[in-house]
């Protein structure tokens, strides 16, 4: 597997069925394990798939509807069982903080783990999460109730070393991460040696969108511009479409419209409604304006 990588473990939308759990993505970055929304059911998908829950830092939650967040009590309760530590952050709104707050307190009193919140406006969001590699970034999106969603998106790379210009021109190690970072190589000659000629261009920087319960709006096109892959909702198909805007979701076509209009490379559509029984019928609506389309499936590893 990937060091970037995003394992499906629901993409139903509000009705359980026997085809689809309700929304959870689990992000793995690196050392770090991140829940996306956590829907019923999501601790045993992750059994069921393989994804520790002992490592889990991060929940993001896109809203307050049920089928994104009534499986975090449980989850959070049997990480307490199991005498999990360390910390782990819930990024949600205040609502959210105050809700899940008071139901740990009657369930789960006792944590072996540090819990934290961080509250994020609907209405002013913005960077929620950043460290020395990865950046996630909240976004408005239109449902009807107020409802986020995310970018992952990693920070720029350093450059490459050219092994051989390096020894040919006798670059000191102590020079190394400063050639990495981009600068020039001054001799003590007083030469300058362009950085180009030492390094090679970085890895490209790599992203994934998270687009939750949305109506279909440009907005959301504009706010994951140039992200690489796309995860957006879309509960219906077109024999459905008038049903969508009035209830704050997509159709499988308004979703690759988004990934049309933001330049993405790679769509994955979810998020189902329960009459929707053939996901290659939207799959194929989608393809018609957007080349690249999967849809997702529980167990579905994207690999970034």
């Amino acid at each position: 597997m990937s060091y970037f990588s995003v394992t499906i473990l629901g993409c139903g939308s509000a009705t359980p069925t026997l085809r689809h759990n309700p929304s959870a993505q689990l992000l793995r970055y690196r050392q770090h394990s991140m829940l996306i929304d956590c829907g019923e059911g999501t601790q045993l998908q992750m059994r069921r798939f393989g994804c520790s829950f002992s490592k889990i830092t991060d929940v993001f939650l896109s809203h307050l509807h049920g089928d994104h967040f009534l499986g975090l009590p449980g989850l959070l309760s049997t990480m307490a069982l199991h005498d999990i530590g360390g910390r782990v952050t819930i990024h949600t709104f205040a609502e959210g903080a105050e809700l899940i707050d008071k139901v740990l307190s009657l369930v789960c009193r006792e944590r072996s783990y540090q819990l934290d919140f961080n509250i994020i406006d609907p209405a002013n969001p913005g960077i929620v999460y950043s460290d020395s590699q990865l950046e996630v970034e909240a976004f408005p999106l239109y449902h009807r109730v107020p409802c986020v969603g995310y970018i992952f998106r990693e920070k720029p790379k350093k450059r490459h070393i050219n092994g051989e210009a390096a020894k040919y021109f006798g670059v000191p190690h102590y020079a190394m991460e400063s050639l990495r970072d981009g600068a020039d190589l001054v001799l003590p000659d007083g030469r300058v040696i362009e950085n180009s000629r030492l390094t090679t261009d970085p890895d490209p920087v790599m992203s994934y969108a998270y687009c939750s319960d949305t109506a279909f709006d440009p907005r959301v096109a504009e706010a994951v511009k140039g992200v690489h892959t796309i995860y957006h909702e879309a509960t219906y198909g077109d024999d459905m479409a008038i049903k969508a805007k009035p209830r704050g979701h997509s159709t499988a076509r308004q979703a690759a419209r988004i990934a049309a209009m933001a330049e993405a490379s790679r769509l994955i559509i979810g998020h189902y409604s329960k009459t929707v029984e053939d996901t290659s019928v939207l799959v194929q609506q989608a393809t018609e304006v957007f080349p690249s389309v999967t849809a997702a499936n529980e167990g579905l590893v994207i690999e970034l």
